[in-house]
């Protein structure tokens, strides 16, 4: 038996210049962190032989070729996997539409899982890789690359698009008291909605080749060197301010971005204090995060009572293997 735990990602400024339709030709760049909630992968040979894989639905047969699950599918045949195995999967969250990567988590874990399983050793970054080509050439799905390095490399990190299709890793190596200042900040909601993060990234790859969308993500790249300085700094207030910099221009990306009920509460938090904030992924639902002083979160609390409140710390590794037997 092997078990994965693999963590979910907070996205912070640069959100989609990780698209190859934009960084083939600028190049993109993405700030994000990994945090303490995580997608669990269990695969263990099963008794019969036969493949059986359970997610939100139960599949059972005679071969991996034969799923319906993609995911599955494509990752059993890049790996060359043949044989009878029970794959189940466990998620700390609602598993997706939530905008914290939660399907690249997924893939990044059982790749990691069913290499372990068949005793094929691959690198961090040979694992990120994978993850990359199964989501967007195998599975076809109009997806960065952002979710798949997060999830396999873990923790702060700056991660640089470049044209040729090479990823560069920048870690943001915070000191105690800048993390703590900046968790201290943050205050992070659940919408209650869910999404499709692939018919809304469609869109924005479409929208990419005009002019007035390609200035957007331009100027989103300019900011994260910025956001960098910020948080290396503890000015998380600068860090607020260019969080919502940020969240203004994603929301012309694409229509599907974020609605009347996303706006108006991202309105109410700033009318209570909140400096900025942004709908963690494609947008339209999941997670919003806010950075807000301190003294102002009871009363953001208060003003957005409706929604549920939730509480993450920062996890500094990436998928792992946390039983192997």
């Amino acid at each position: 038996m092997i078990i994965t735990r693999t963590p979910l990602r907070m996205s912070f400024v640069g959100g989609g210049s990780d698209i190859e339709s934009y960084y083939s030709q600028n190049g993109g760049s993405v700030v994000s962190t990994t945090i303490d909630r995580y997608i669990y992968l269990n695969v263990h040979r099963s008794f019969n032989e036969r493949v059986r894989v359970a997610y939100s639905k139960v599949e059972e047969v005679n071969k991996f070729s034969e799923l319906e699950h993609p995911l599955v599918r494509e990752i059993a045949k890049y790996l060359k996997v043949d044989t009878g195995l029970e794959i189940t999967s466990i998620a700390d969250i609602p598993a997706q539409g939530t905008g914290l990567g939660s399907s690249s988590s997924f893939t990044v874990g059982l790749i990691q899982a069913l290499a372990a399983q068949t005793g094929q050793n691959m690198t961090t970054k040979e694992l990120a890789d994978i993850a990359c080509d199964i989501e967007i050439n195998k599975c076809n799905e109009p997806i960065g690359k952002q979710d798949q390095y997060a999830a396999a490399f873990g923790g702060f990190n700056c991660f640089k698009f470049n044209a040729d299709g090479s990823v560069n890793i920048r870690p943001i190596l915070l000191g105690d008291y800048e993390r703590h200042k900046l968790r201290n900040w943050m205050m992070v909601f659940y919408t209650g909605g869910t999404r499709s993060a692939s018919k809304i990234l469609a869109e924005q790859t479409q929208n990419s080749a005009h002019s007035s969308h390609r200035r957007a993500l331009d100027t989103m790249v300019q900011l994260v060197d910025p956001f960098c300085d910020a948080l290396l700094t503890a000015d998380i207030l600068n860090a607020g301010r260019l969080l919502h910099e940020n969240w203004d221009l994603k929301r012309t990306l694409a229509s599907g971005v974020t609605n009347n009920e996303i706006d108006e509460i991202y309105s109410t938090a700033l009318n209570h204090g909140a400096i900025g904030g942004k709908l963690l992924g494609a947008g339209a639902g999941g997670f919003m995060l806010f950075l807000a002083p301190p003294d102002t979160h009871k009363a953001i609390s208060t003003a957005l009572q409706k929604l549920k409140q939730v509480y993450w710390n920062f996890e500094p590794f990436g998928s792992t293997i946390i039983m192997q037997s």
